[in-house]
């Protein structure tokens, strides 16, 4: 997984943590102001010179032609226990681990560099991953869960504890992914070997499932889907549900309008701008101080919600009725005031009516929030303070801290079900409850604890509810994964765990604050879909090409389906589309992006756009990185964001968001 880039003096990645009140325990990681007060040393992506693929370099580094071997599944990560379980042991238990106008040609001129950035702006932050968690005695086992539970936020813990992005990635470096031991490299050689003999007779893809009664007590629904089974037939072509989006007569898209990058507030290097929606009428997209809904084809202002202070977080889902939350400062940050992002609201992206703005206490104190999540119809936000939680319609509010709490809610995973990432014990000991809650009261349905000594935790999918986590900081990427846990909703227990080690698949999480921010994946159809490291391609060597493969959430295995970008681009899953995956595709110097479906049984691709190459265009969409921007697609249109405003400028026009559209 790619190394993200490093601001200067502080660490970056997402927007950081505010101030919080005194803690009983150490702090999970340093506190720092969300509004940099002085210029960063370094041009943040998406201002100057875009990061877009240059023209073909003399030469390029050796690299392992084709990238990964992905006939195989990868070694467990630091610490995976390499010997079977006893028998005795729970199923549940947990491994122990130590508007704007078209572009014209006078748009922006230079051609980015290709390369990774290496500083985004300041404020752009993601908490540092310094504080590695302990490793414990791996292999111990649990006790298993089952134990009676109590309402929502008042399991006796004992006293109180005090809170949507293309660079070229790092070349994979070879060697043993996840720190396995050189026995199983050789292991793991011999294996492949075979499953390449098999892969040639078999002719075709191979295809890994539990098979049997066994399969079917396994399958789960996606909760961008519908209704799914689990893994099912051979892997070259079985039915599969259709999604929604179709592939029109002609894929060529046509720019529909582009919103121009608004300017900072005084003394403001770079500001928040998270938070991006889309309906059949309604593109919305925050901006300063405000969220603005556009005509979702011509992008004229349909509709604006002034805010006293800049958008500090936005939730990705939407409430079948078209209403979703955010979190927002209570005035514009100064120097001297940065303010904290205290403010949880909900509105109508119909008509851009704020329903209701309100606050949450611990103590006497008002929680600085760093999530937000929907789920049906509740509005939860997660901080190291702990969690809160709303009605979307009303504004009652459904839970809150109690004083009683030694555990807290650092966040929560919304859509079809909530999930709540439980931080419990001191920072070296922590250990996380991944708990299934019911959204009408927080009534925990059924928990997961996470082996002690892991810190962090994203939540990938809430149904089927997948979680990813460093293990041991094992990933060595800043990525924040080493592992994926596939966990079942109903018992709590874990179904499998997958290996991802950072020099093979390029997916990253911020589960330091942001829960749920995760990209270059998808999950649906009981499976994870993943996008690999970029690798030398089969041009002229100098291409460079990815991947996107799929593991079984009931095996954890390679399935053997395989979706290749072609020379020259990079693949990023973006959502589900019923059984399919729509994926995003980062084209060369000289060609627009595309967007295409990845059939869920035979990985076949259709392309369902592809956007214009002349270089005015190219350099804008060229500044929205995957793993940074906000980018959405449906029904033939493209929306591609920017998640913070800056103040440095290039000498080039800006933009804050373009549209593309077909037909």
């Amino acid at each position: 997984m790619t190394q993200p880039p490093q601001p200067p003096d502080q660490p970056g990645f997402g927007p950081p943590p505010e101030p919080e009140p005194p803690r009983l325990e150490k702090p999970s990681q340093p506190e720092q102001p969300q509004q940099a007060s002085a210029a960063p040393q370094a041009q943040p992506p998406g201002f100057g010179p875009p990061p877009e693929p240059a023209q073909p370099p003399a030469q390029q580094p050796p690299s392992a032609p084709g990238g990964p071997d992905l006939s195989k599944t990868p070694e467990p990560g630091y610490g995976y226990p390499q010997a079977p379980q006893p028998p005795q042991q729970s199923p549940q238990a947990a491994p122990q681990t130590p508007p704007p106008a078209a572009p014209v040609p006078g748009g922006p001129q230079t051609p980015p560099g290709y390369g990774y950035p290496q500083q985004p702006p300041a404020g752009y932050g993601y908490p540092g991953q310094s504080q590695p968690g302990q490793p414990g005695a791996y292999g111990q086992p649990q006790q298993p869960y089952g134990q009676p539970q109590q309402p929502y936020g008042q399991q006796p813990y004992g006293q109180p504890y005090g809170y949507p992005h293309p660079t070229v990635p790092m070349q994979p470096h070879p060697g043993q992914p996840g720190g396995g031991r050189k026995g199983n490299a050789t292991l793991a050689i011999i294996v492949a070997a075979v499953v390449a003999i098999a892969l040639i007779i078999g002719a075709g893809v191979w295809y890994s499932s539990a098979g049997g009664d066994d399969e079917k007590k396994n399958t789960a629904n996606s909760g961008d889907s519908g209704g799914t089974k689990g893994a099912e037939g051979d892997g070259s072509g079985g039915a599969t549900t259709g999604g929604d989006e179709k592939a029109p007569a002609d894929p060529s898209a046509k720019v529909l309008f582009q919103v121009p990058a608004p300017k900072v507030p005084k003394d403001t290097t770079t500001i928040v701008t998270s938070g991006s929606w889309m309906t059949d009428k309604v593109y919305a997209k925050s901006g300063v101080a405000e969220v603005v809904g556009y005509d979702a084809a011509k992008g004229s202002e349909l509709w604006t919600l002034d805010l006293p202070g800049p958008v500090c977080e936005a939730s990705d889902h939407v409430t079948e009725d078209g209403r979703t939350a955010i979190i927002y400062k209570p005035k514009m940050p100064t120097k001297t005031d940065p303010q904290s992002c205290t403010q949880v609201a909900a509105f109508d992206l119909a008509t851009g009516e704020k329903l209701w703005s309100e606050t949450a206490k611990t103590g006497t104190q008002e929680i600085s929030f760093n999530n937000v999540t929907v789920s049906g119809n509740t509005v939860a936000a997660g901080s190291t303070s702990g969690g809160a939680a709303w009605d979307i319609t009303s504004g009652k509010a459904l839970w809150a801290p109690k004083t009683s709490d030694a555990c807290y809610d650092s966040g929560y995973g919304g859509g079809p079900k909530m999930v709540a990432v439980r931080k419990c014990g001191s920072y070296e000991q922590r250990q996380l409850h991944i708990q299934t809650i019911d959204p009408k009261d927080g009534k925990v349905l059924s928990e997961y604890k996470m082996a002690e000594g892991i810190e962090y935790a994203a939540v990938v999918s809430t149904d089927p509810l997948v979680v990813a986590a460093d293990v041991g900081d094992s990933a060595g990427d800043g990525s924040g994964i080493s592992d994926f846990f596939s966990i079942d909703n109903k018992s709590g227990e874990l179904r499998t765990r997958i290996s991802a080690p950072g020099e093979e698949f390029a997916a990253r999480c911020d589960g330091i604050t942001r829960i749920e921010h995760c990209s270059g994946l998808a999950v649906g159809k009981d499976r994870l879909y993943i996008a690999t490291e970029e690798h030398e391609g089969t041009g002229d060597g100098y291409s460079r090409t990815n991947e996107v493969v799929a593991f079984d959430l009931s095996t954890g295995k390679q399935t053997g389906q395989r979706a290749d970008a072609g020379d020259g681009y990079t693949i990023v899953p973006l959502r589900m589309d019923g059984d399919n995956v729509i994926a995003y595709k980062r084209p060369p110097y000289d060609k627009g992006g595309q967007v295409v479906s990845i059939d869920g049984g035979s990985f076949k691709e259709t392309k369902l756009m592809e956007n214009p190459a002349e270089k005015s265009v190219r350099d804008v969409e060229a500044r929205m990185l995957p793993q940074h921007a906000e980018i959405l697609y449906a029904q033939g249109r493209l929306y591609m964001s920017d998640v913070y405003a800056s103040d440095l400028s290039s000498g080039d026009k800006e933009y804050l968001a373009i549209a593309f559209g077909t037909g």
